[in-house]
């Protein structure tokens, strides 16, 4: 057991839709009131001394999520874009958008512009968001841009070295440790490469009730956790 708070966390915020479901609420009151749950992990995880978290707000399999409810989402994303920008100044926080873009209208790709540019020199928590992200689609837009930028590399034996400077997330370290609420137990697609070394932790916890306590009970178990990297626990100690 180590008192060590992890560097970088990965969050998969699920359950908005079920903790809505439970009360006799539509879906987006869910997602509205996991966008508040949002602003306190933020504040929390700085607090903290955590220095990258990374939230899977939207992946590149959520459209195929009722048309309604996809566009509710695109407002929302909106609003929390246009809204939060003063809040994360004020608290240093660098905001990062991963994911492909191409599918976002100019109001979004205009919004996620400005907040990117406007937080670029804080010096505080990162906060990436992943937006219409997926994991493979990250490995392959790598791939796809490493070859372009060097062609001389095809047929060549290519290195993490030469791979890695070309993923969404190179200005980060890999995760410490990655959370998922609301009880599913796998990774979805999200940081496929990232959390190859990344301590697990899942909770039967919907997002919109995943407040500082819950993300207390997720840095406590990742610091009961002896991560050896190949080694034995001998050669750690």
């Amino acid at each position: 057991m180590h008192s060590i708070v992890p560097g970088h966390v990965a969050i998969i915020m699920d359950g908005n839709g079920r903790w809505a479901k439970k009360r006799f609420l539509p879906r987006i009151a869910g997602h509205k009131r996991g966008v508040d749950m949002v602003r306190k992990v933020v504040k929390a995880s700085a607090d903290r001394g955590i220095k990258f978290l990374t939230l899977f707000a939207f992946s590149s399999e959520n459209w195929r999520r009722p048309a309604e409810e996809v566009g509710l989402l695109m407002e929302l994303f909106c609003y929390v874009l246009e809204h939060e920008i003063k809040r994360l100044q004020t608290m240093q926080v660098r905001v990062k958008i991963i994911g492909d873009m191409s599918r976002f209208d100019v109001r979004l790709k205009h919004l996620i512009k400005q907040i990117q540019d406007v937080t670029a020199e804080n010096q505080g928590l990162t906060l990436t968001i992943a937006a219409n992200y997926g994991g493979r689609w990250d490995m392959l837009q790598a791939f796809e841009r490493m070859l372009t930028d060097q062609p001389d590399l095809a047929g060549r034996v290519i290195t993490e070295q030469h791979f890695s400077p070309y993923l969404s997330m190179n200005y980060a370290p890999e995760p410490d440790l990655f959370v998922r609420t609301g009880g599913e137990q796998r990774i979805s697609n999200f940081l496929l490469w990232q959390l190859a070394y990344t301590e697990l932790y899942f909770t039967p916890c919907l997002w919109p009730d995943f407040d500082e306590g819950a993300l207390d009970l997720a840095i406590t178990s990742f610091q009961q956790r002896e991560r050896r990297y190949g080694r034995t626990s001998d050669q750690l100690t």
